[in-house]
């Protein structure tokens, strides 16, 4: 059953939407080319939200495939639950910051709009889906990501972090970072999605007494105490790097006991290099190098350290994911790889 449609939005509604953004505007900084949504073309783009066009679900709501007949343009639609939440100006205010933020590795926010209850984001449609899709929820004629994808896929994601912590004005900590929240396009490229609703919650050294990251992602310090920092984020990566490595998820509870854990598991294993092997997805097939596996495992070890201080910053794994992407991009010409002898 499709979701009940709204009554028209008089221009008149668009224009004051649009007011209202120009106030915002005022208390800050320019450049914003975020475009207000009529209800009802979304509405119209979206079949009436039809079930069939969901594409995605969170906590922040529901994400439709959407068609904008007159610009001939397929976009993603997302419905914000903003129930507890903000009012207009506060909604339209982190729109408006989040809008100015461009990135290759960030999902690119088109417009929003924001009639009566109704909250919703447009965003640019990622063709390929989202990395959940593609690392677990493989069906039989889905081909498993290949190491050079796997890599590629990591650094996009570590360059979009990067840009959140370091260039980002005011900088934003992602704080629930995660393969379903890792998007894909035509050409593999991983992209960030949600970036901005992160602005709901803490800023950086806040402590919250409402956590809302993910269980097996976040860090330690962040789950145990509210404490959210950038070098949170840089053990969510760790970890979703390791999901990349090894094709299994954080916490699978149909695996042994003591596999069933990932962190868990794996951090035995990083001190034996005889074992490292081991780490790999099977479904690679042994088509990687084991050098660049090792020093794939040692960005994630990295990443992973239960103190947040001797965690490296997302500028360093880049420089570190640079170059592994470089021996992949020099060492991939369609044939299996052999094995490399660790020179260490």
């Amino acid at each position: 059953m499709t979701q009940e449609v709204e009554n028209d939005v008089p221009t008149e509604n668009v224009n004051k939407q649009k007011l209202v953004a120009e106030e915002v505007l005022k208390q800050g900084t320019s450049e914003v080319k975020a475009e207000v949504y009529n209800f009802q073309d979304l509405a119209h783009a979206t079949e009436n939200f039809n079930p069939d066009l969901l594409v995605g679900k969170g906590g922040f709501g529901r994400v439709y495939k959407g068609h904008l007949r007159e610009k001939n343009q397929v976009v993603a639609v997302k419905q914000l639950d903003m129930i507890g939440v903000q009012g207009n100006p506060e909604f339209l205010a982190e729109v408006l910051i989040v809008s100015r933020l461009h990135h290759p590795n960030l999902v690119n926010l088109l417009g929003y709009c924001a009639n009566g209850h109704q909250r919703l984001l447009v965003y640019e449609y990622m063709a390929n889906g989202s990395l959940e899709e593609h690392l677990f929820d493989l069906h039989e004629k889905k081909t498993p990501l290949d190491w050079h994808t796997r890599m590629k896929i990591a650094k996009g994601v570590a360059k979009g972090l990067e840009y959140l912590h370091d260039v980002a004005v005011p900088s934003i900590i992602y704080r629930d970072l995660k393969p379903p929240n890792v998007l894909l396009d035509d050409d593999m490229n991983s992209k960030l999605s949600d970036f901005g609703l992160t602005n709901f919650g803490p800023k950086e050294g806040d402590i919250s007494t409402r956590v809302m990251g993910t269980y097996g992602y976040s860090s330690p310090e962040y789950a145990m105490t509210g404490e959210l920092t950038s070098k949170s984020d840089v053990y969510s990566f760790g970890v979703v790097f390791l999901e990349l490595i090894s094709g299994r998820r954080v916490v699978d509870d149909k695996r042994p006991t003591d596999e069933q854990n990932l962190i868990t598991w794996a951090k035995p294993l990083f001190k034996d290099h005889s074992k490292i092997p081991m780490v790999a997805d099977p479904l690679l097939n042994g088509n990687y190098s084991i050098k660049c596996l090792h020093q794939a495992i040692a960005i994630a070890s990295m990443c992973l350290q239960e103190e947040a201080s001797t965690r490296p910053y997302m500028s360093d794994v880049v420089v570190a994911l640079d170059y592994l992407a470089t021996v992949q991009d020099i060492s991939s010409s369609g044939t299996k790889l052999k094995d490399d002898v660790e020179d260490q």
